[in-house]
């Protein structure tokens, strides 16, 4: 267990990194960053979880790089005539375990020579890969779990999430630990309408209690 934090990547965009982000910080007194954020104003996650759990703003750390439009990063940041220098991005100084973001799969481009992967074997935090339970989704994981471990990368486990039916979720996640060689941490329930209420019941859930630093 690391003393450190996590950083929580997903299979592609959309499946609930942030969503489980605010998850784990209703629960414990982690800090929370996302280096690079696009979509500033339509879908900014650093927002999304401070109106859906409402944490301490010393809480969150600024962005090192927050572009407008909800693309990748290397095509959002080219719109802004701006390159992304990993080297400029460094760790915030904190006091409390912390919680890094990342922006896409885990083969995004950043730049012209530079991929998501490359940021985070710079931190060389334990990874959380979060996957949605949908068609294709044993694929996808099992891809992204390949590249990490070549990259000798510390994967701390998978959260399957988006569950609409048990038995397939159940399904997926044990073709995700079998051929994947790597445990599924947790399986959450799709939930239609994300409120406070519901993020707290989650965080109460006694598989959120593996994640204790």
């Amino acid at each position: 267990m690391s003393k450190k934090g996590f950083f929580i990547v997903g299979t592609d965009t959309g499946v609930g990194k942030t969503f489980f982000a605010s998850i784990l910080m209703k629960k414990y007194n982690f800090n929370y960053w996302k280096p690079i954020q696009t979509g500033k104003f339509t879908e900014n996650d650093t927002l999304y979880i401070k109106q859906n759990i409402g944490i301490e703003k010393n809480r969150f750390h600024e962005s090192i790089y927050s572009f407008k439009k909800p693309l990748s990063p290397h095509l959002a940041s080219s719109y802004e005539k701006i390159s992304i220098n990993i080297k400029k991005i460094k760790k915030p100084n904190c006091d409390r375990p912390l919680i890094i973001e990342g922006v896409g799969g885990i083969l995004v481009p950043l730049n012209k020579k530079n991929l998501l992967i490359d940021l985070i074997k710079k931190f060389k935090f334990p990874v959380i890969v979060v996957s949605r339970s949908i068609l294709g989704t044993i694929n996808h994981t099992l891809m992204t779990l390949e590249i990490l471990k070549k990259n000798k990368i510390n994967i701390f486990g998978v959260i399957l999430n988006n569950i609409k039916n048990k038995k397939e979720g159940d399904e997926n996640a044990k073709s995700i630990e079998d051929f994947g060689n790597i445990k599924v941490l947790a399986q959450i329930s799709s939930i239609n309408h994300i409120t406070k209420k519901k993020i707290e019941a989650l965080s109460k859930k006694k598989f959120i209690n593996v994640f204790r630093l």
